[in-house]
């Protein structure tokens, strides 16, 4: 055990792999959404991707254990189980193409996911007709594909939330469900290929902590009154974690 834990303390960029990680707890707590967008494009300047989204499943168990009850009471579970349904069949061709695919591709490919997400709420993209049927089993399928591959299960789905005509509390509710279900899945599937190793696990321990905590206080802060306030911030944070992870920077 002590080498192990020296070998996650030892993790490339831990510091700033930490902070990351507190910053995505808070905009998670207040908005339901945004930690693998923070997480993931600068986690992925220090290492592999695989590695990234392990992590990123596992520290979510933390938050999940926060928020999941409220968001249980609150969300739409039916509407959830369908989008499930659906990223469940699909994360595993996602990691499969993860095991094709250089580690500056994917870094672009998660710049494109997460900055294409930012830039269409920035502009005002709606979408005003109901989702339902085959149109949410093929959302679901879509964010488990990306979510296998990247790491970023939530933004096709947060996307058509976000863009729609829900109220605060149900789009936090719902996604809060979803990113909890492909959590799961994630994990499962990496168990299974054998990528989830004992330095993952400790150094997924050691992120929780400031995560859970930051969850938490975030959850505290979220009030339905402040719903423009809480995507502003949430857009600003994703900004600028998109921009430090761009493949230009080395």
């Amino acid at each position: 055990m002590p080498d192990i834990l020296t070998e996650a303390l030892a993790t490339p960029g831990l510091l700033w792999l930490i902070v990351t990680i507190a910053a995505a707890g808070l905009v998670r707590g207040f908005s339901g959404f945004g930690t693998a967008l923070i997480f993931v494009p600068v986690a992925n300047i220090f290492i592999d991707p695989k590695q990234v989204i392990v992590v990123i499943a596992l520290t979510g168990i933390a938050s999940n254990a926060v928020i999941l009850p409220r968001a249980w009471r609150q969300g739409s579970r039916a509407e959830v189980g369908l989008l499930v349904a659906a990223a469940l069949l699909m994360v595993p061709l996602g990691l499969l193409a993860l095991d094709y695919l250089d580690q500056i591709t994917i870094r672009w490919i998660i710049t494109a996911v997460a900055g294409g997400m930012l830039a269409a709420r920035i502009l005002g993209w709606r979408y005003s007709r109901p989702v339902e049927g085959l149109a949410l089993l093929g959302i679901g399928a879509s964010a488990g594909l990306i979510g296998g591959m990247t790491g970023l299960t939530g933004p096709v789905v947060v996307l058509f939330y976000l863009a729609g005509q829900a109220v605060a509390q149900s789009v936090r509710a719902n996604t809060i469900l979803f990113l909890a279900a492909l959590d799961v899945v994630l994990i499962a599937n990496l168990t299974w290929q054998g990528a989830v190793t004992a330095e993952l696990l400790v150094l997924a321990l050691i992120l929780s902590i400031p995560y859970a905590t930051t969850t938490l206080l975030g959850q505290r802060m979220f009030h339905p009154d402040y719903e423009k306030f809480y995507r502003s911030v949430a857009y600003g944070v994703i900004a600028l974690a998109v921009i430090s992870g761009l493949p230009i920077w080395g």
